[in-house]
C-alpha cells in the first residue's frame, strides 16, 4: 500500500487479521516503559536473542503487527531482508490499548502459536502474563491463553525461552 501510495511510510497503523488497525498516540509515560521494558529483556536475555522494539513481525498471512517489544532467537542480521516470524516472548505496553491487548490481539497472537505474551498494565500496575496457547472453538478467533497470572510489583517472572533469567516485575512498571 505504501509502493501505490494508499499509506504513507510513517502511518501509525497495524495489519491485524486482514484489518488496517490505527495506532493510539504514543505518549511520553509509554514511550520511557516501552523502552525500559527492552533494557530489561535485553539484559535477562542476552547474547543468542534480538530484541526489538516497535518493529513489524509476520504474524501470518493476515496479520503484521508491531508490537511493542518482541524478542526473538539471533542476532539483528538474520532480519535484514525478512521481518521475524518466530516470537519467543511478546510485550505490549498497554493504557488506553488495554481492551484490545487483552482480547484480539491475544487472541492473535495465540493463534500464531506465540508461547509467552505479556502485557504491562499501566492502568492497574501490574505484569499480566499470558502462556499456554490453546484452540478453543467456543472463542472468538478460535484461540486463547490457558494460563493467564496477574503480576503485582513485589512479584517476579521467568520468560519461558530464558530459564535462568528472573525479571522483577517494579523493573517493568512506572
Amino acid at each position: 500500500m505504501v509502493a501505490k501510495g494508499v499509506l504513507e511510510e510513517d502511518e501509525p497503523i497495524e495489519l491485524l487479521d486482514g484489518l488496517l488497525i490505527v495506532r493510539e498516540p504514543e505518549g511520553g509515560r509509554h514511550a520511557v516503559i516501552v523502552g525500559r521494558v527492552r533494557q530489561v529483556l535485553e539484559r535477562a536475555f542476552g547474547q543468542g536473542f534480538y530484541v526489538r522494539e516497535d518493529k513489524p513481525f509476520a504474524l501470518d498471512a493476515t496479520s503484521e503487527p508491531e508490537p511493542d517489544v518482541v524478542v526473538v532467537r539471533g542476532p539483528d542480521s538474520k532480519y535484514i531482508d525478512q521481518h521475524p516470524s518466530k516470537q519467543l516472548l511478546i510485550v505490549e505496553v498497554a493504557e488506553s490499548s488495554l481492551v484490545r491487548d487483552r482480547t484480539f490481539k491475544a487472541r492473535l497472537y495465540a493463534r500464531a502459536g506465540v508461547a509467552e505474551y505479556w502485557i504491562v498494565n499501566l492502568v492497574d500496575g501490574v505484569l499480566e502474563v499470558y502462556r499456554q496457547p490453546s484452540k478453543t472453538p467456543s472463542r472468538r478467533y478460535g484461540w486463547k491463553y490457558g494460563s493467564v497470572k496477574l503480576l503485582k510489583r513485589g512479584a517476579s517472572v521467568t520468560p519461558l525461552a530464558a530459564p535462568r533469567a528472573k525479571i522483577r516485575v517494579a523493573d517493568l512498571l512506572p
